[in-house]
């Protein structure tokens, strides 16, 4: 049966899409405007009032429109990135800067995109960023007033601002196989904390001299990611890649007799750091040998029990190091002490090989009962995969 409502709305339509294209903003106004009074518009409708309305210049008409849009299609792209612009234009930039973020959200996951939206929502990026930095300039510019110096006030303060700003997020602990709450979030631990990286970094030149040598004939290297043989493999961009080796002289929590007996400086230099000692699992200490113009993809270790300790040896220019929202420039005898439960990445853009000394020691945090009792756990784990 025909529809003659149907069919004189679908006409309207018509012609108020025509006023649109045509850049007639009244006349298609008064069309959408005719179809929403009837009671039968759908959310596309909406939009195109929407449009006429933010064409003539009227935020307010315009806003109403979305309402009905946004409630029955919370992520329509057009709609919040409308909203967004005509935030920024009344000079509500936070206002703005949360409409053009769930814009590009929405946007981020649809394919086929039409030019017109691909070019607004490329706007409203540039607008983001833009109202970004001014938030982070009206910051800095109070801090400065009130005679506080950024600088001064420590990384962790400047990072809090980079968050607060929108330029970052924050970086937790995120380890893919134990979780121990808790525990502080920091990516980055001074070596000065712990009496006996003096120590280590002094014994640097003997241990770099030994690393040297198994670079020379690379007997003994293995990938440092390997394909488990009998358990589904994560993913990894480096896994049976050579490009990233490991020299193993202690694996597993058992020496690797060979490689252990070319690197008696590096065995005597670790002999007494606080490395877990876990039946199956570690002691864990290696040469990490990363070859020239590779980079480690972002990642998180298995477990926020440990930190990582890195000891560099041979390090060519051009070797970074990110945990979080910290890159750290990679030298040679400086020790690297982190948390790997964070995310990190790192790159070794030189082209030369790069070579440190990697092991574990329990977290500092950590009391003696936990650690006896997070052992006694962890064996347990080892003697299950066991049976």
């Amino acid at each position: 049966m025909n529809d003659p409502a149907k069919a004189s709305l679908e006409a309207i339509a018509h012609a108020g899409i025509a006023a649109l294209q045509r850049g007639d903003g009244a006349m298609a106004r008064q069309a959408f405007s005719q179809i929403t009074a009837s009671g039968r518009a759908t959310p596309q409708i909406w939009l195109f009032l929407a449009q006429s309305c933010q064409l003539l210049g009227d935020h307010v008409a315009a806003r109403q429109a979305l309402e009905p849009l946004l409630a029955a299609d919370p992520g329509n792209p057009y709609a919040l990135v409308m909203q967004g612009e005509m935030h920024a234009r009344d000079g509500d930039d936070r206002a703005a800067v949360g409409w053009f973020e769930r814009a590009l959200a929405a946007a981020a996951g649809l394919d086929g995109l039409p030019a017109d939206l691909i070019q607004r929502l490329r706007a409203a990026a540039a607008a983001r960023d833009a109202i970004t930095a001014r938030f982070r300039t009206a910051m800095s510019d109070a801090l400065a007033t009130a005679g506080i110096d950024e600088a001064g006030a420590g990384e962790r303060f400047a990072e809090s601002l980079a968050i607060v700003a929108g330029q970052t997020r924050p970086y937790l602990q995120e380890p893919t196989s134990f979780y121990f709450p808790g525990l502080p979030q920091r990516a980055f631990y001074d070596p000065a904390e712990f009496p006996w990286a003096a120590a280590l970094a002094a014994a640097a030149p003997a241990i770099t001299a030994e690393a040297a040598a198994v670079l020379a004939d690379r007997a003994g290297l293995a990938p440092y990611v390997q394909r488990p043989a009998d358990r589904p493999a994560k993913a990894h961009s480096l896994m049976d890649d050579p490009r990233w080796s490991a020299f193993h002289l202690i694996q597993n929590g058992e020496p690797v007799a060979a490689n252990a007996a070319r690197c008696p400086a590096t065995m005597a230099a670790i002999r007494d750091l606080p490395i877990p000692v876990i039946a199956g699992r570690s002691p864990m200490v290696l040469f990490s040998i990363l070859a020239p113009g590779t980079h480690i993809q972002p990642h998180n270790g298995m477990l926020n029990t440990r930190l990582i300790c890195h000891l560099p040896l041979i390090v060519p220019p051009d070797c970074r190091l990110r945990v979080g929202n910290t890159t750290r420039t990679v030298r040679a005898g400086e020790v690297l002490i982190f948390d790997d439960s964070i995310e990190h990445e790192a790159w070794n853009d030189s082209d030369q090989m790069r070579a440190i000394l990697l092991f574990e020691i329990w977290r500092p945090e950590l009391t003696a009962a936990e650690r006896r009792a997070l052992t006694v756990m962890f064996e347990s784990v080892t003697g299950y995969d066991a049976n």
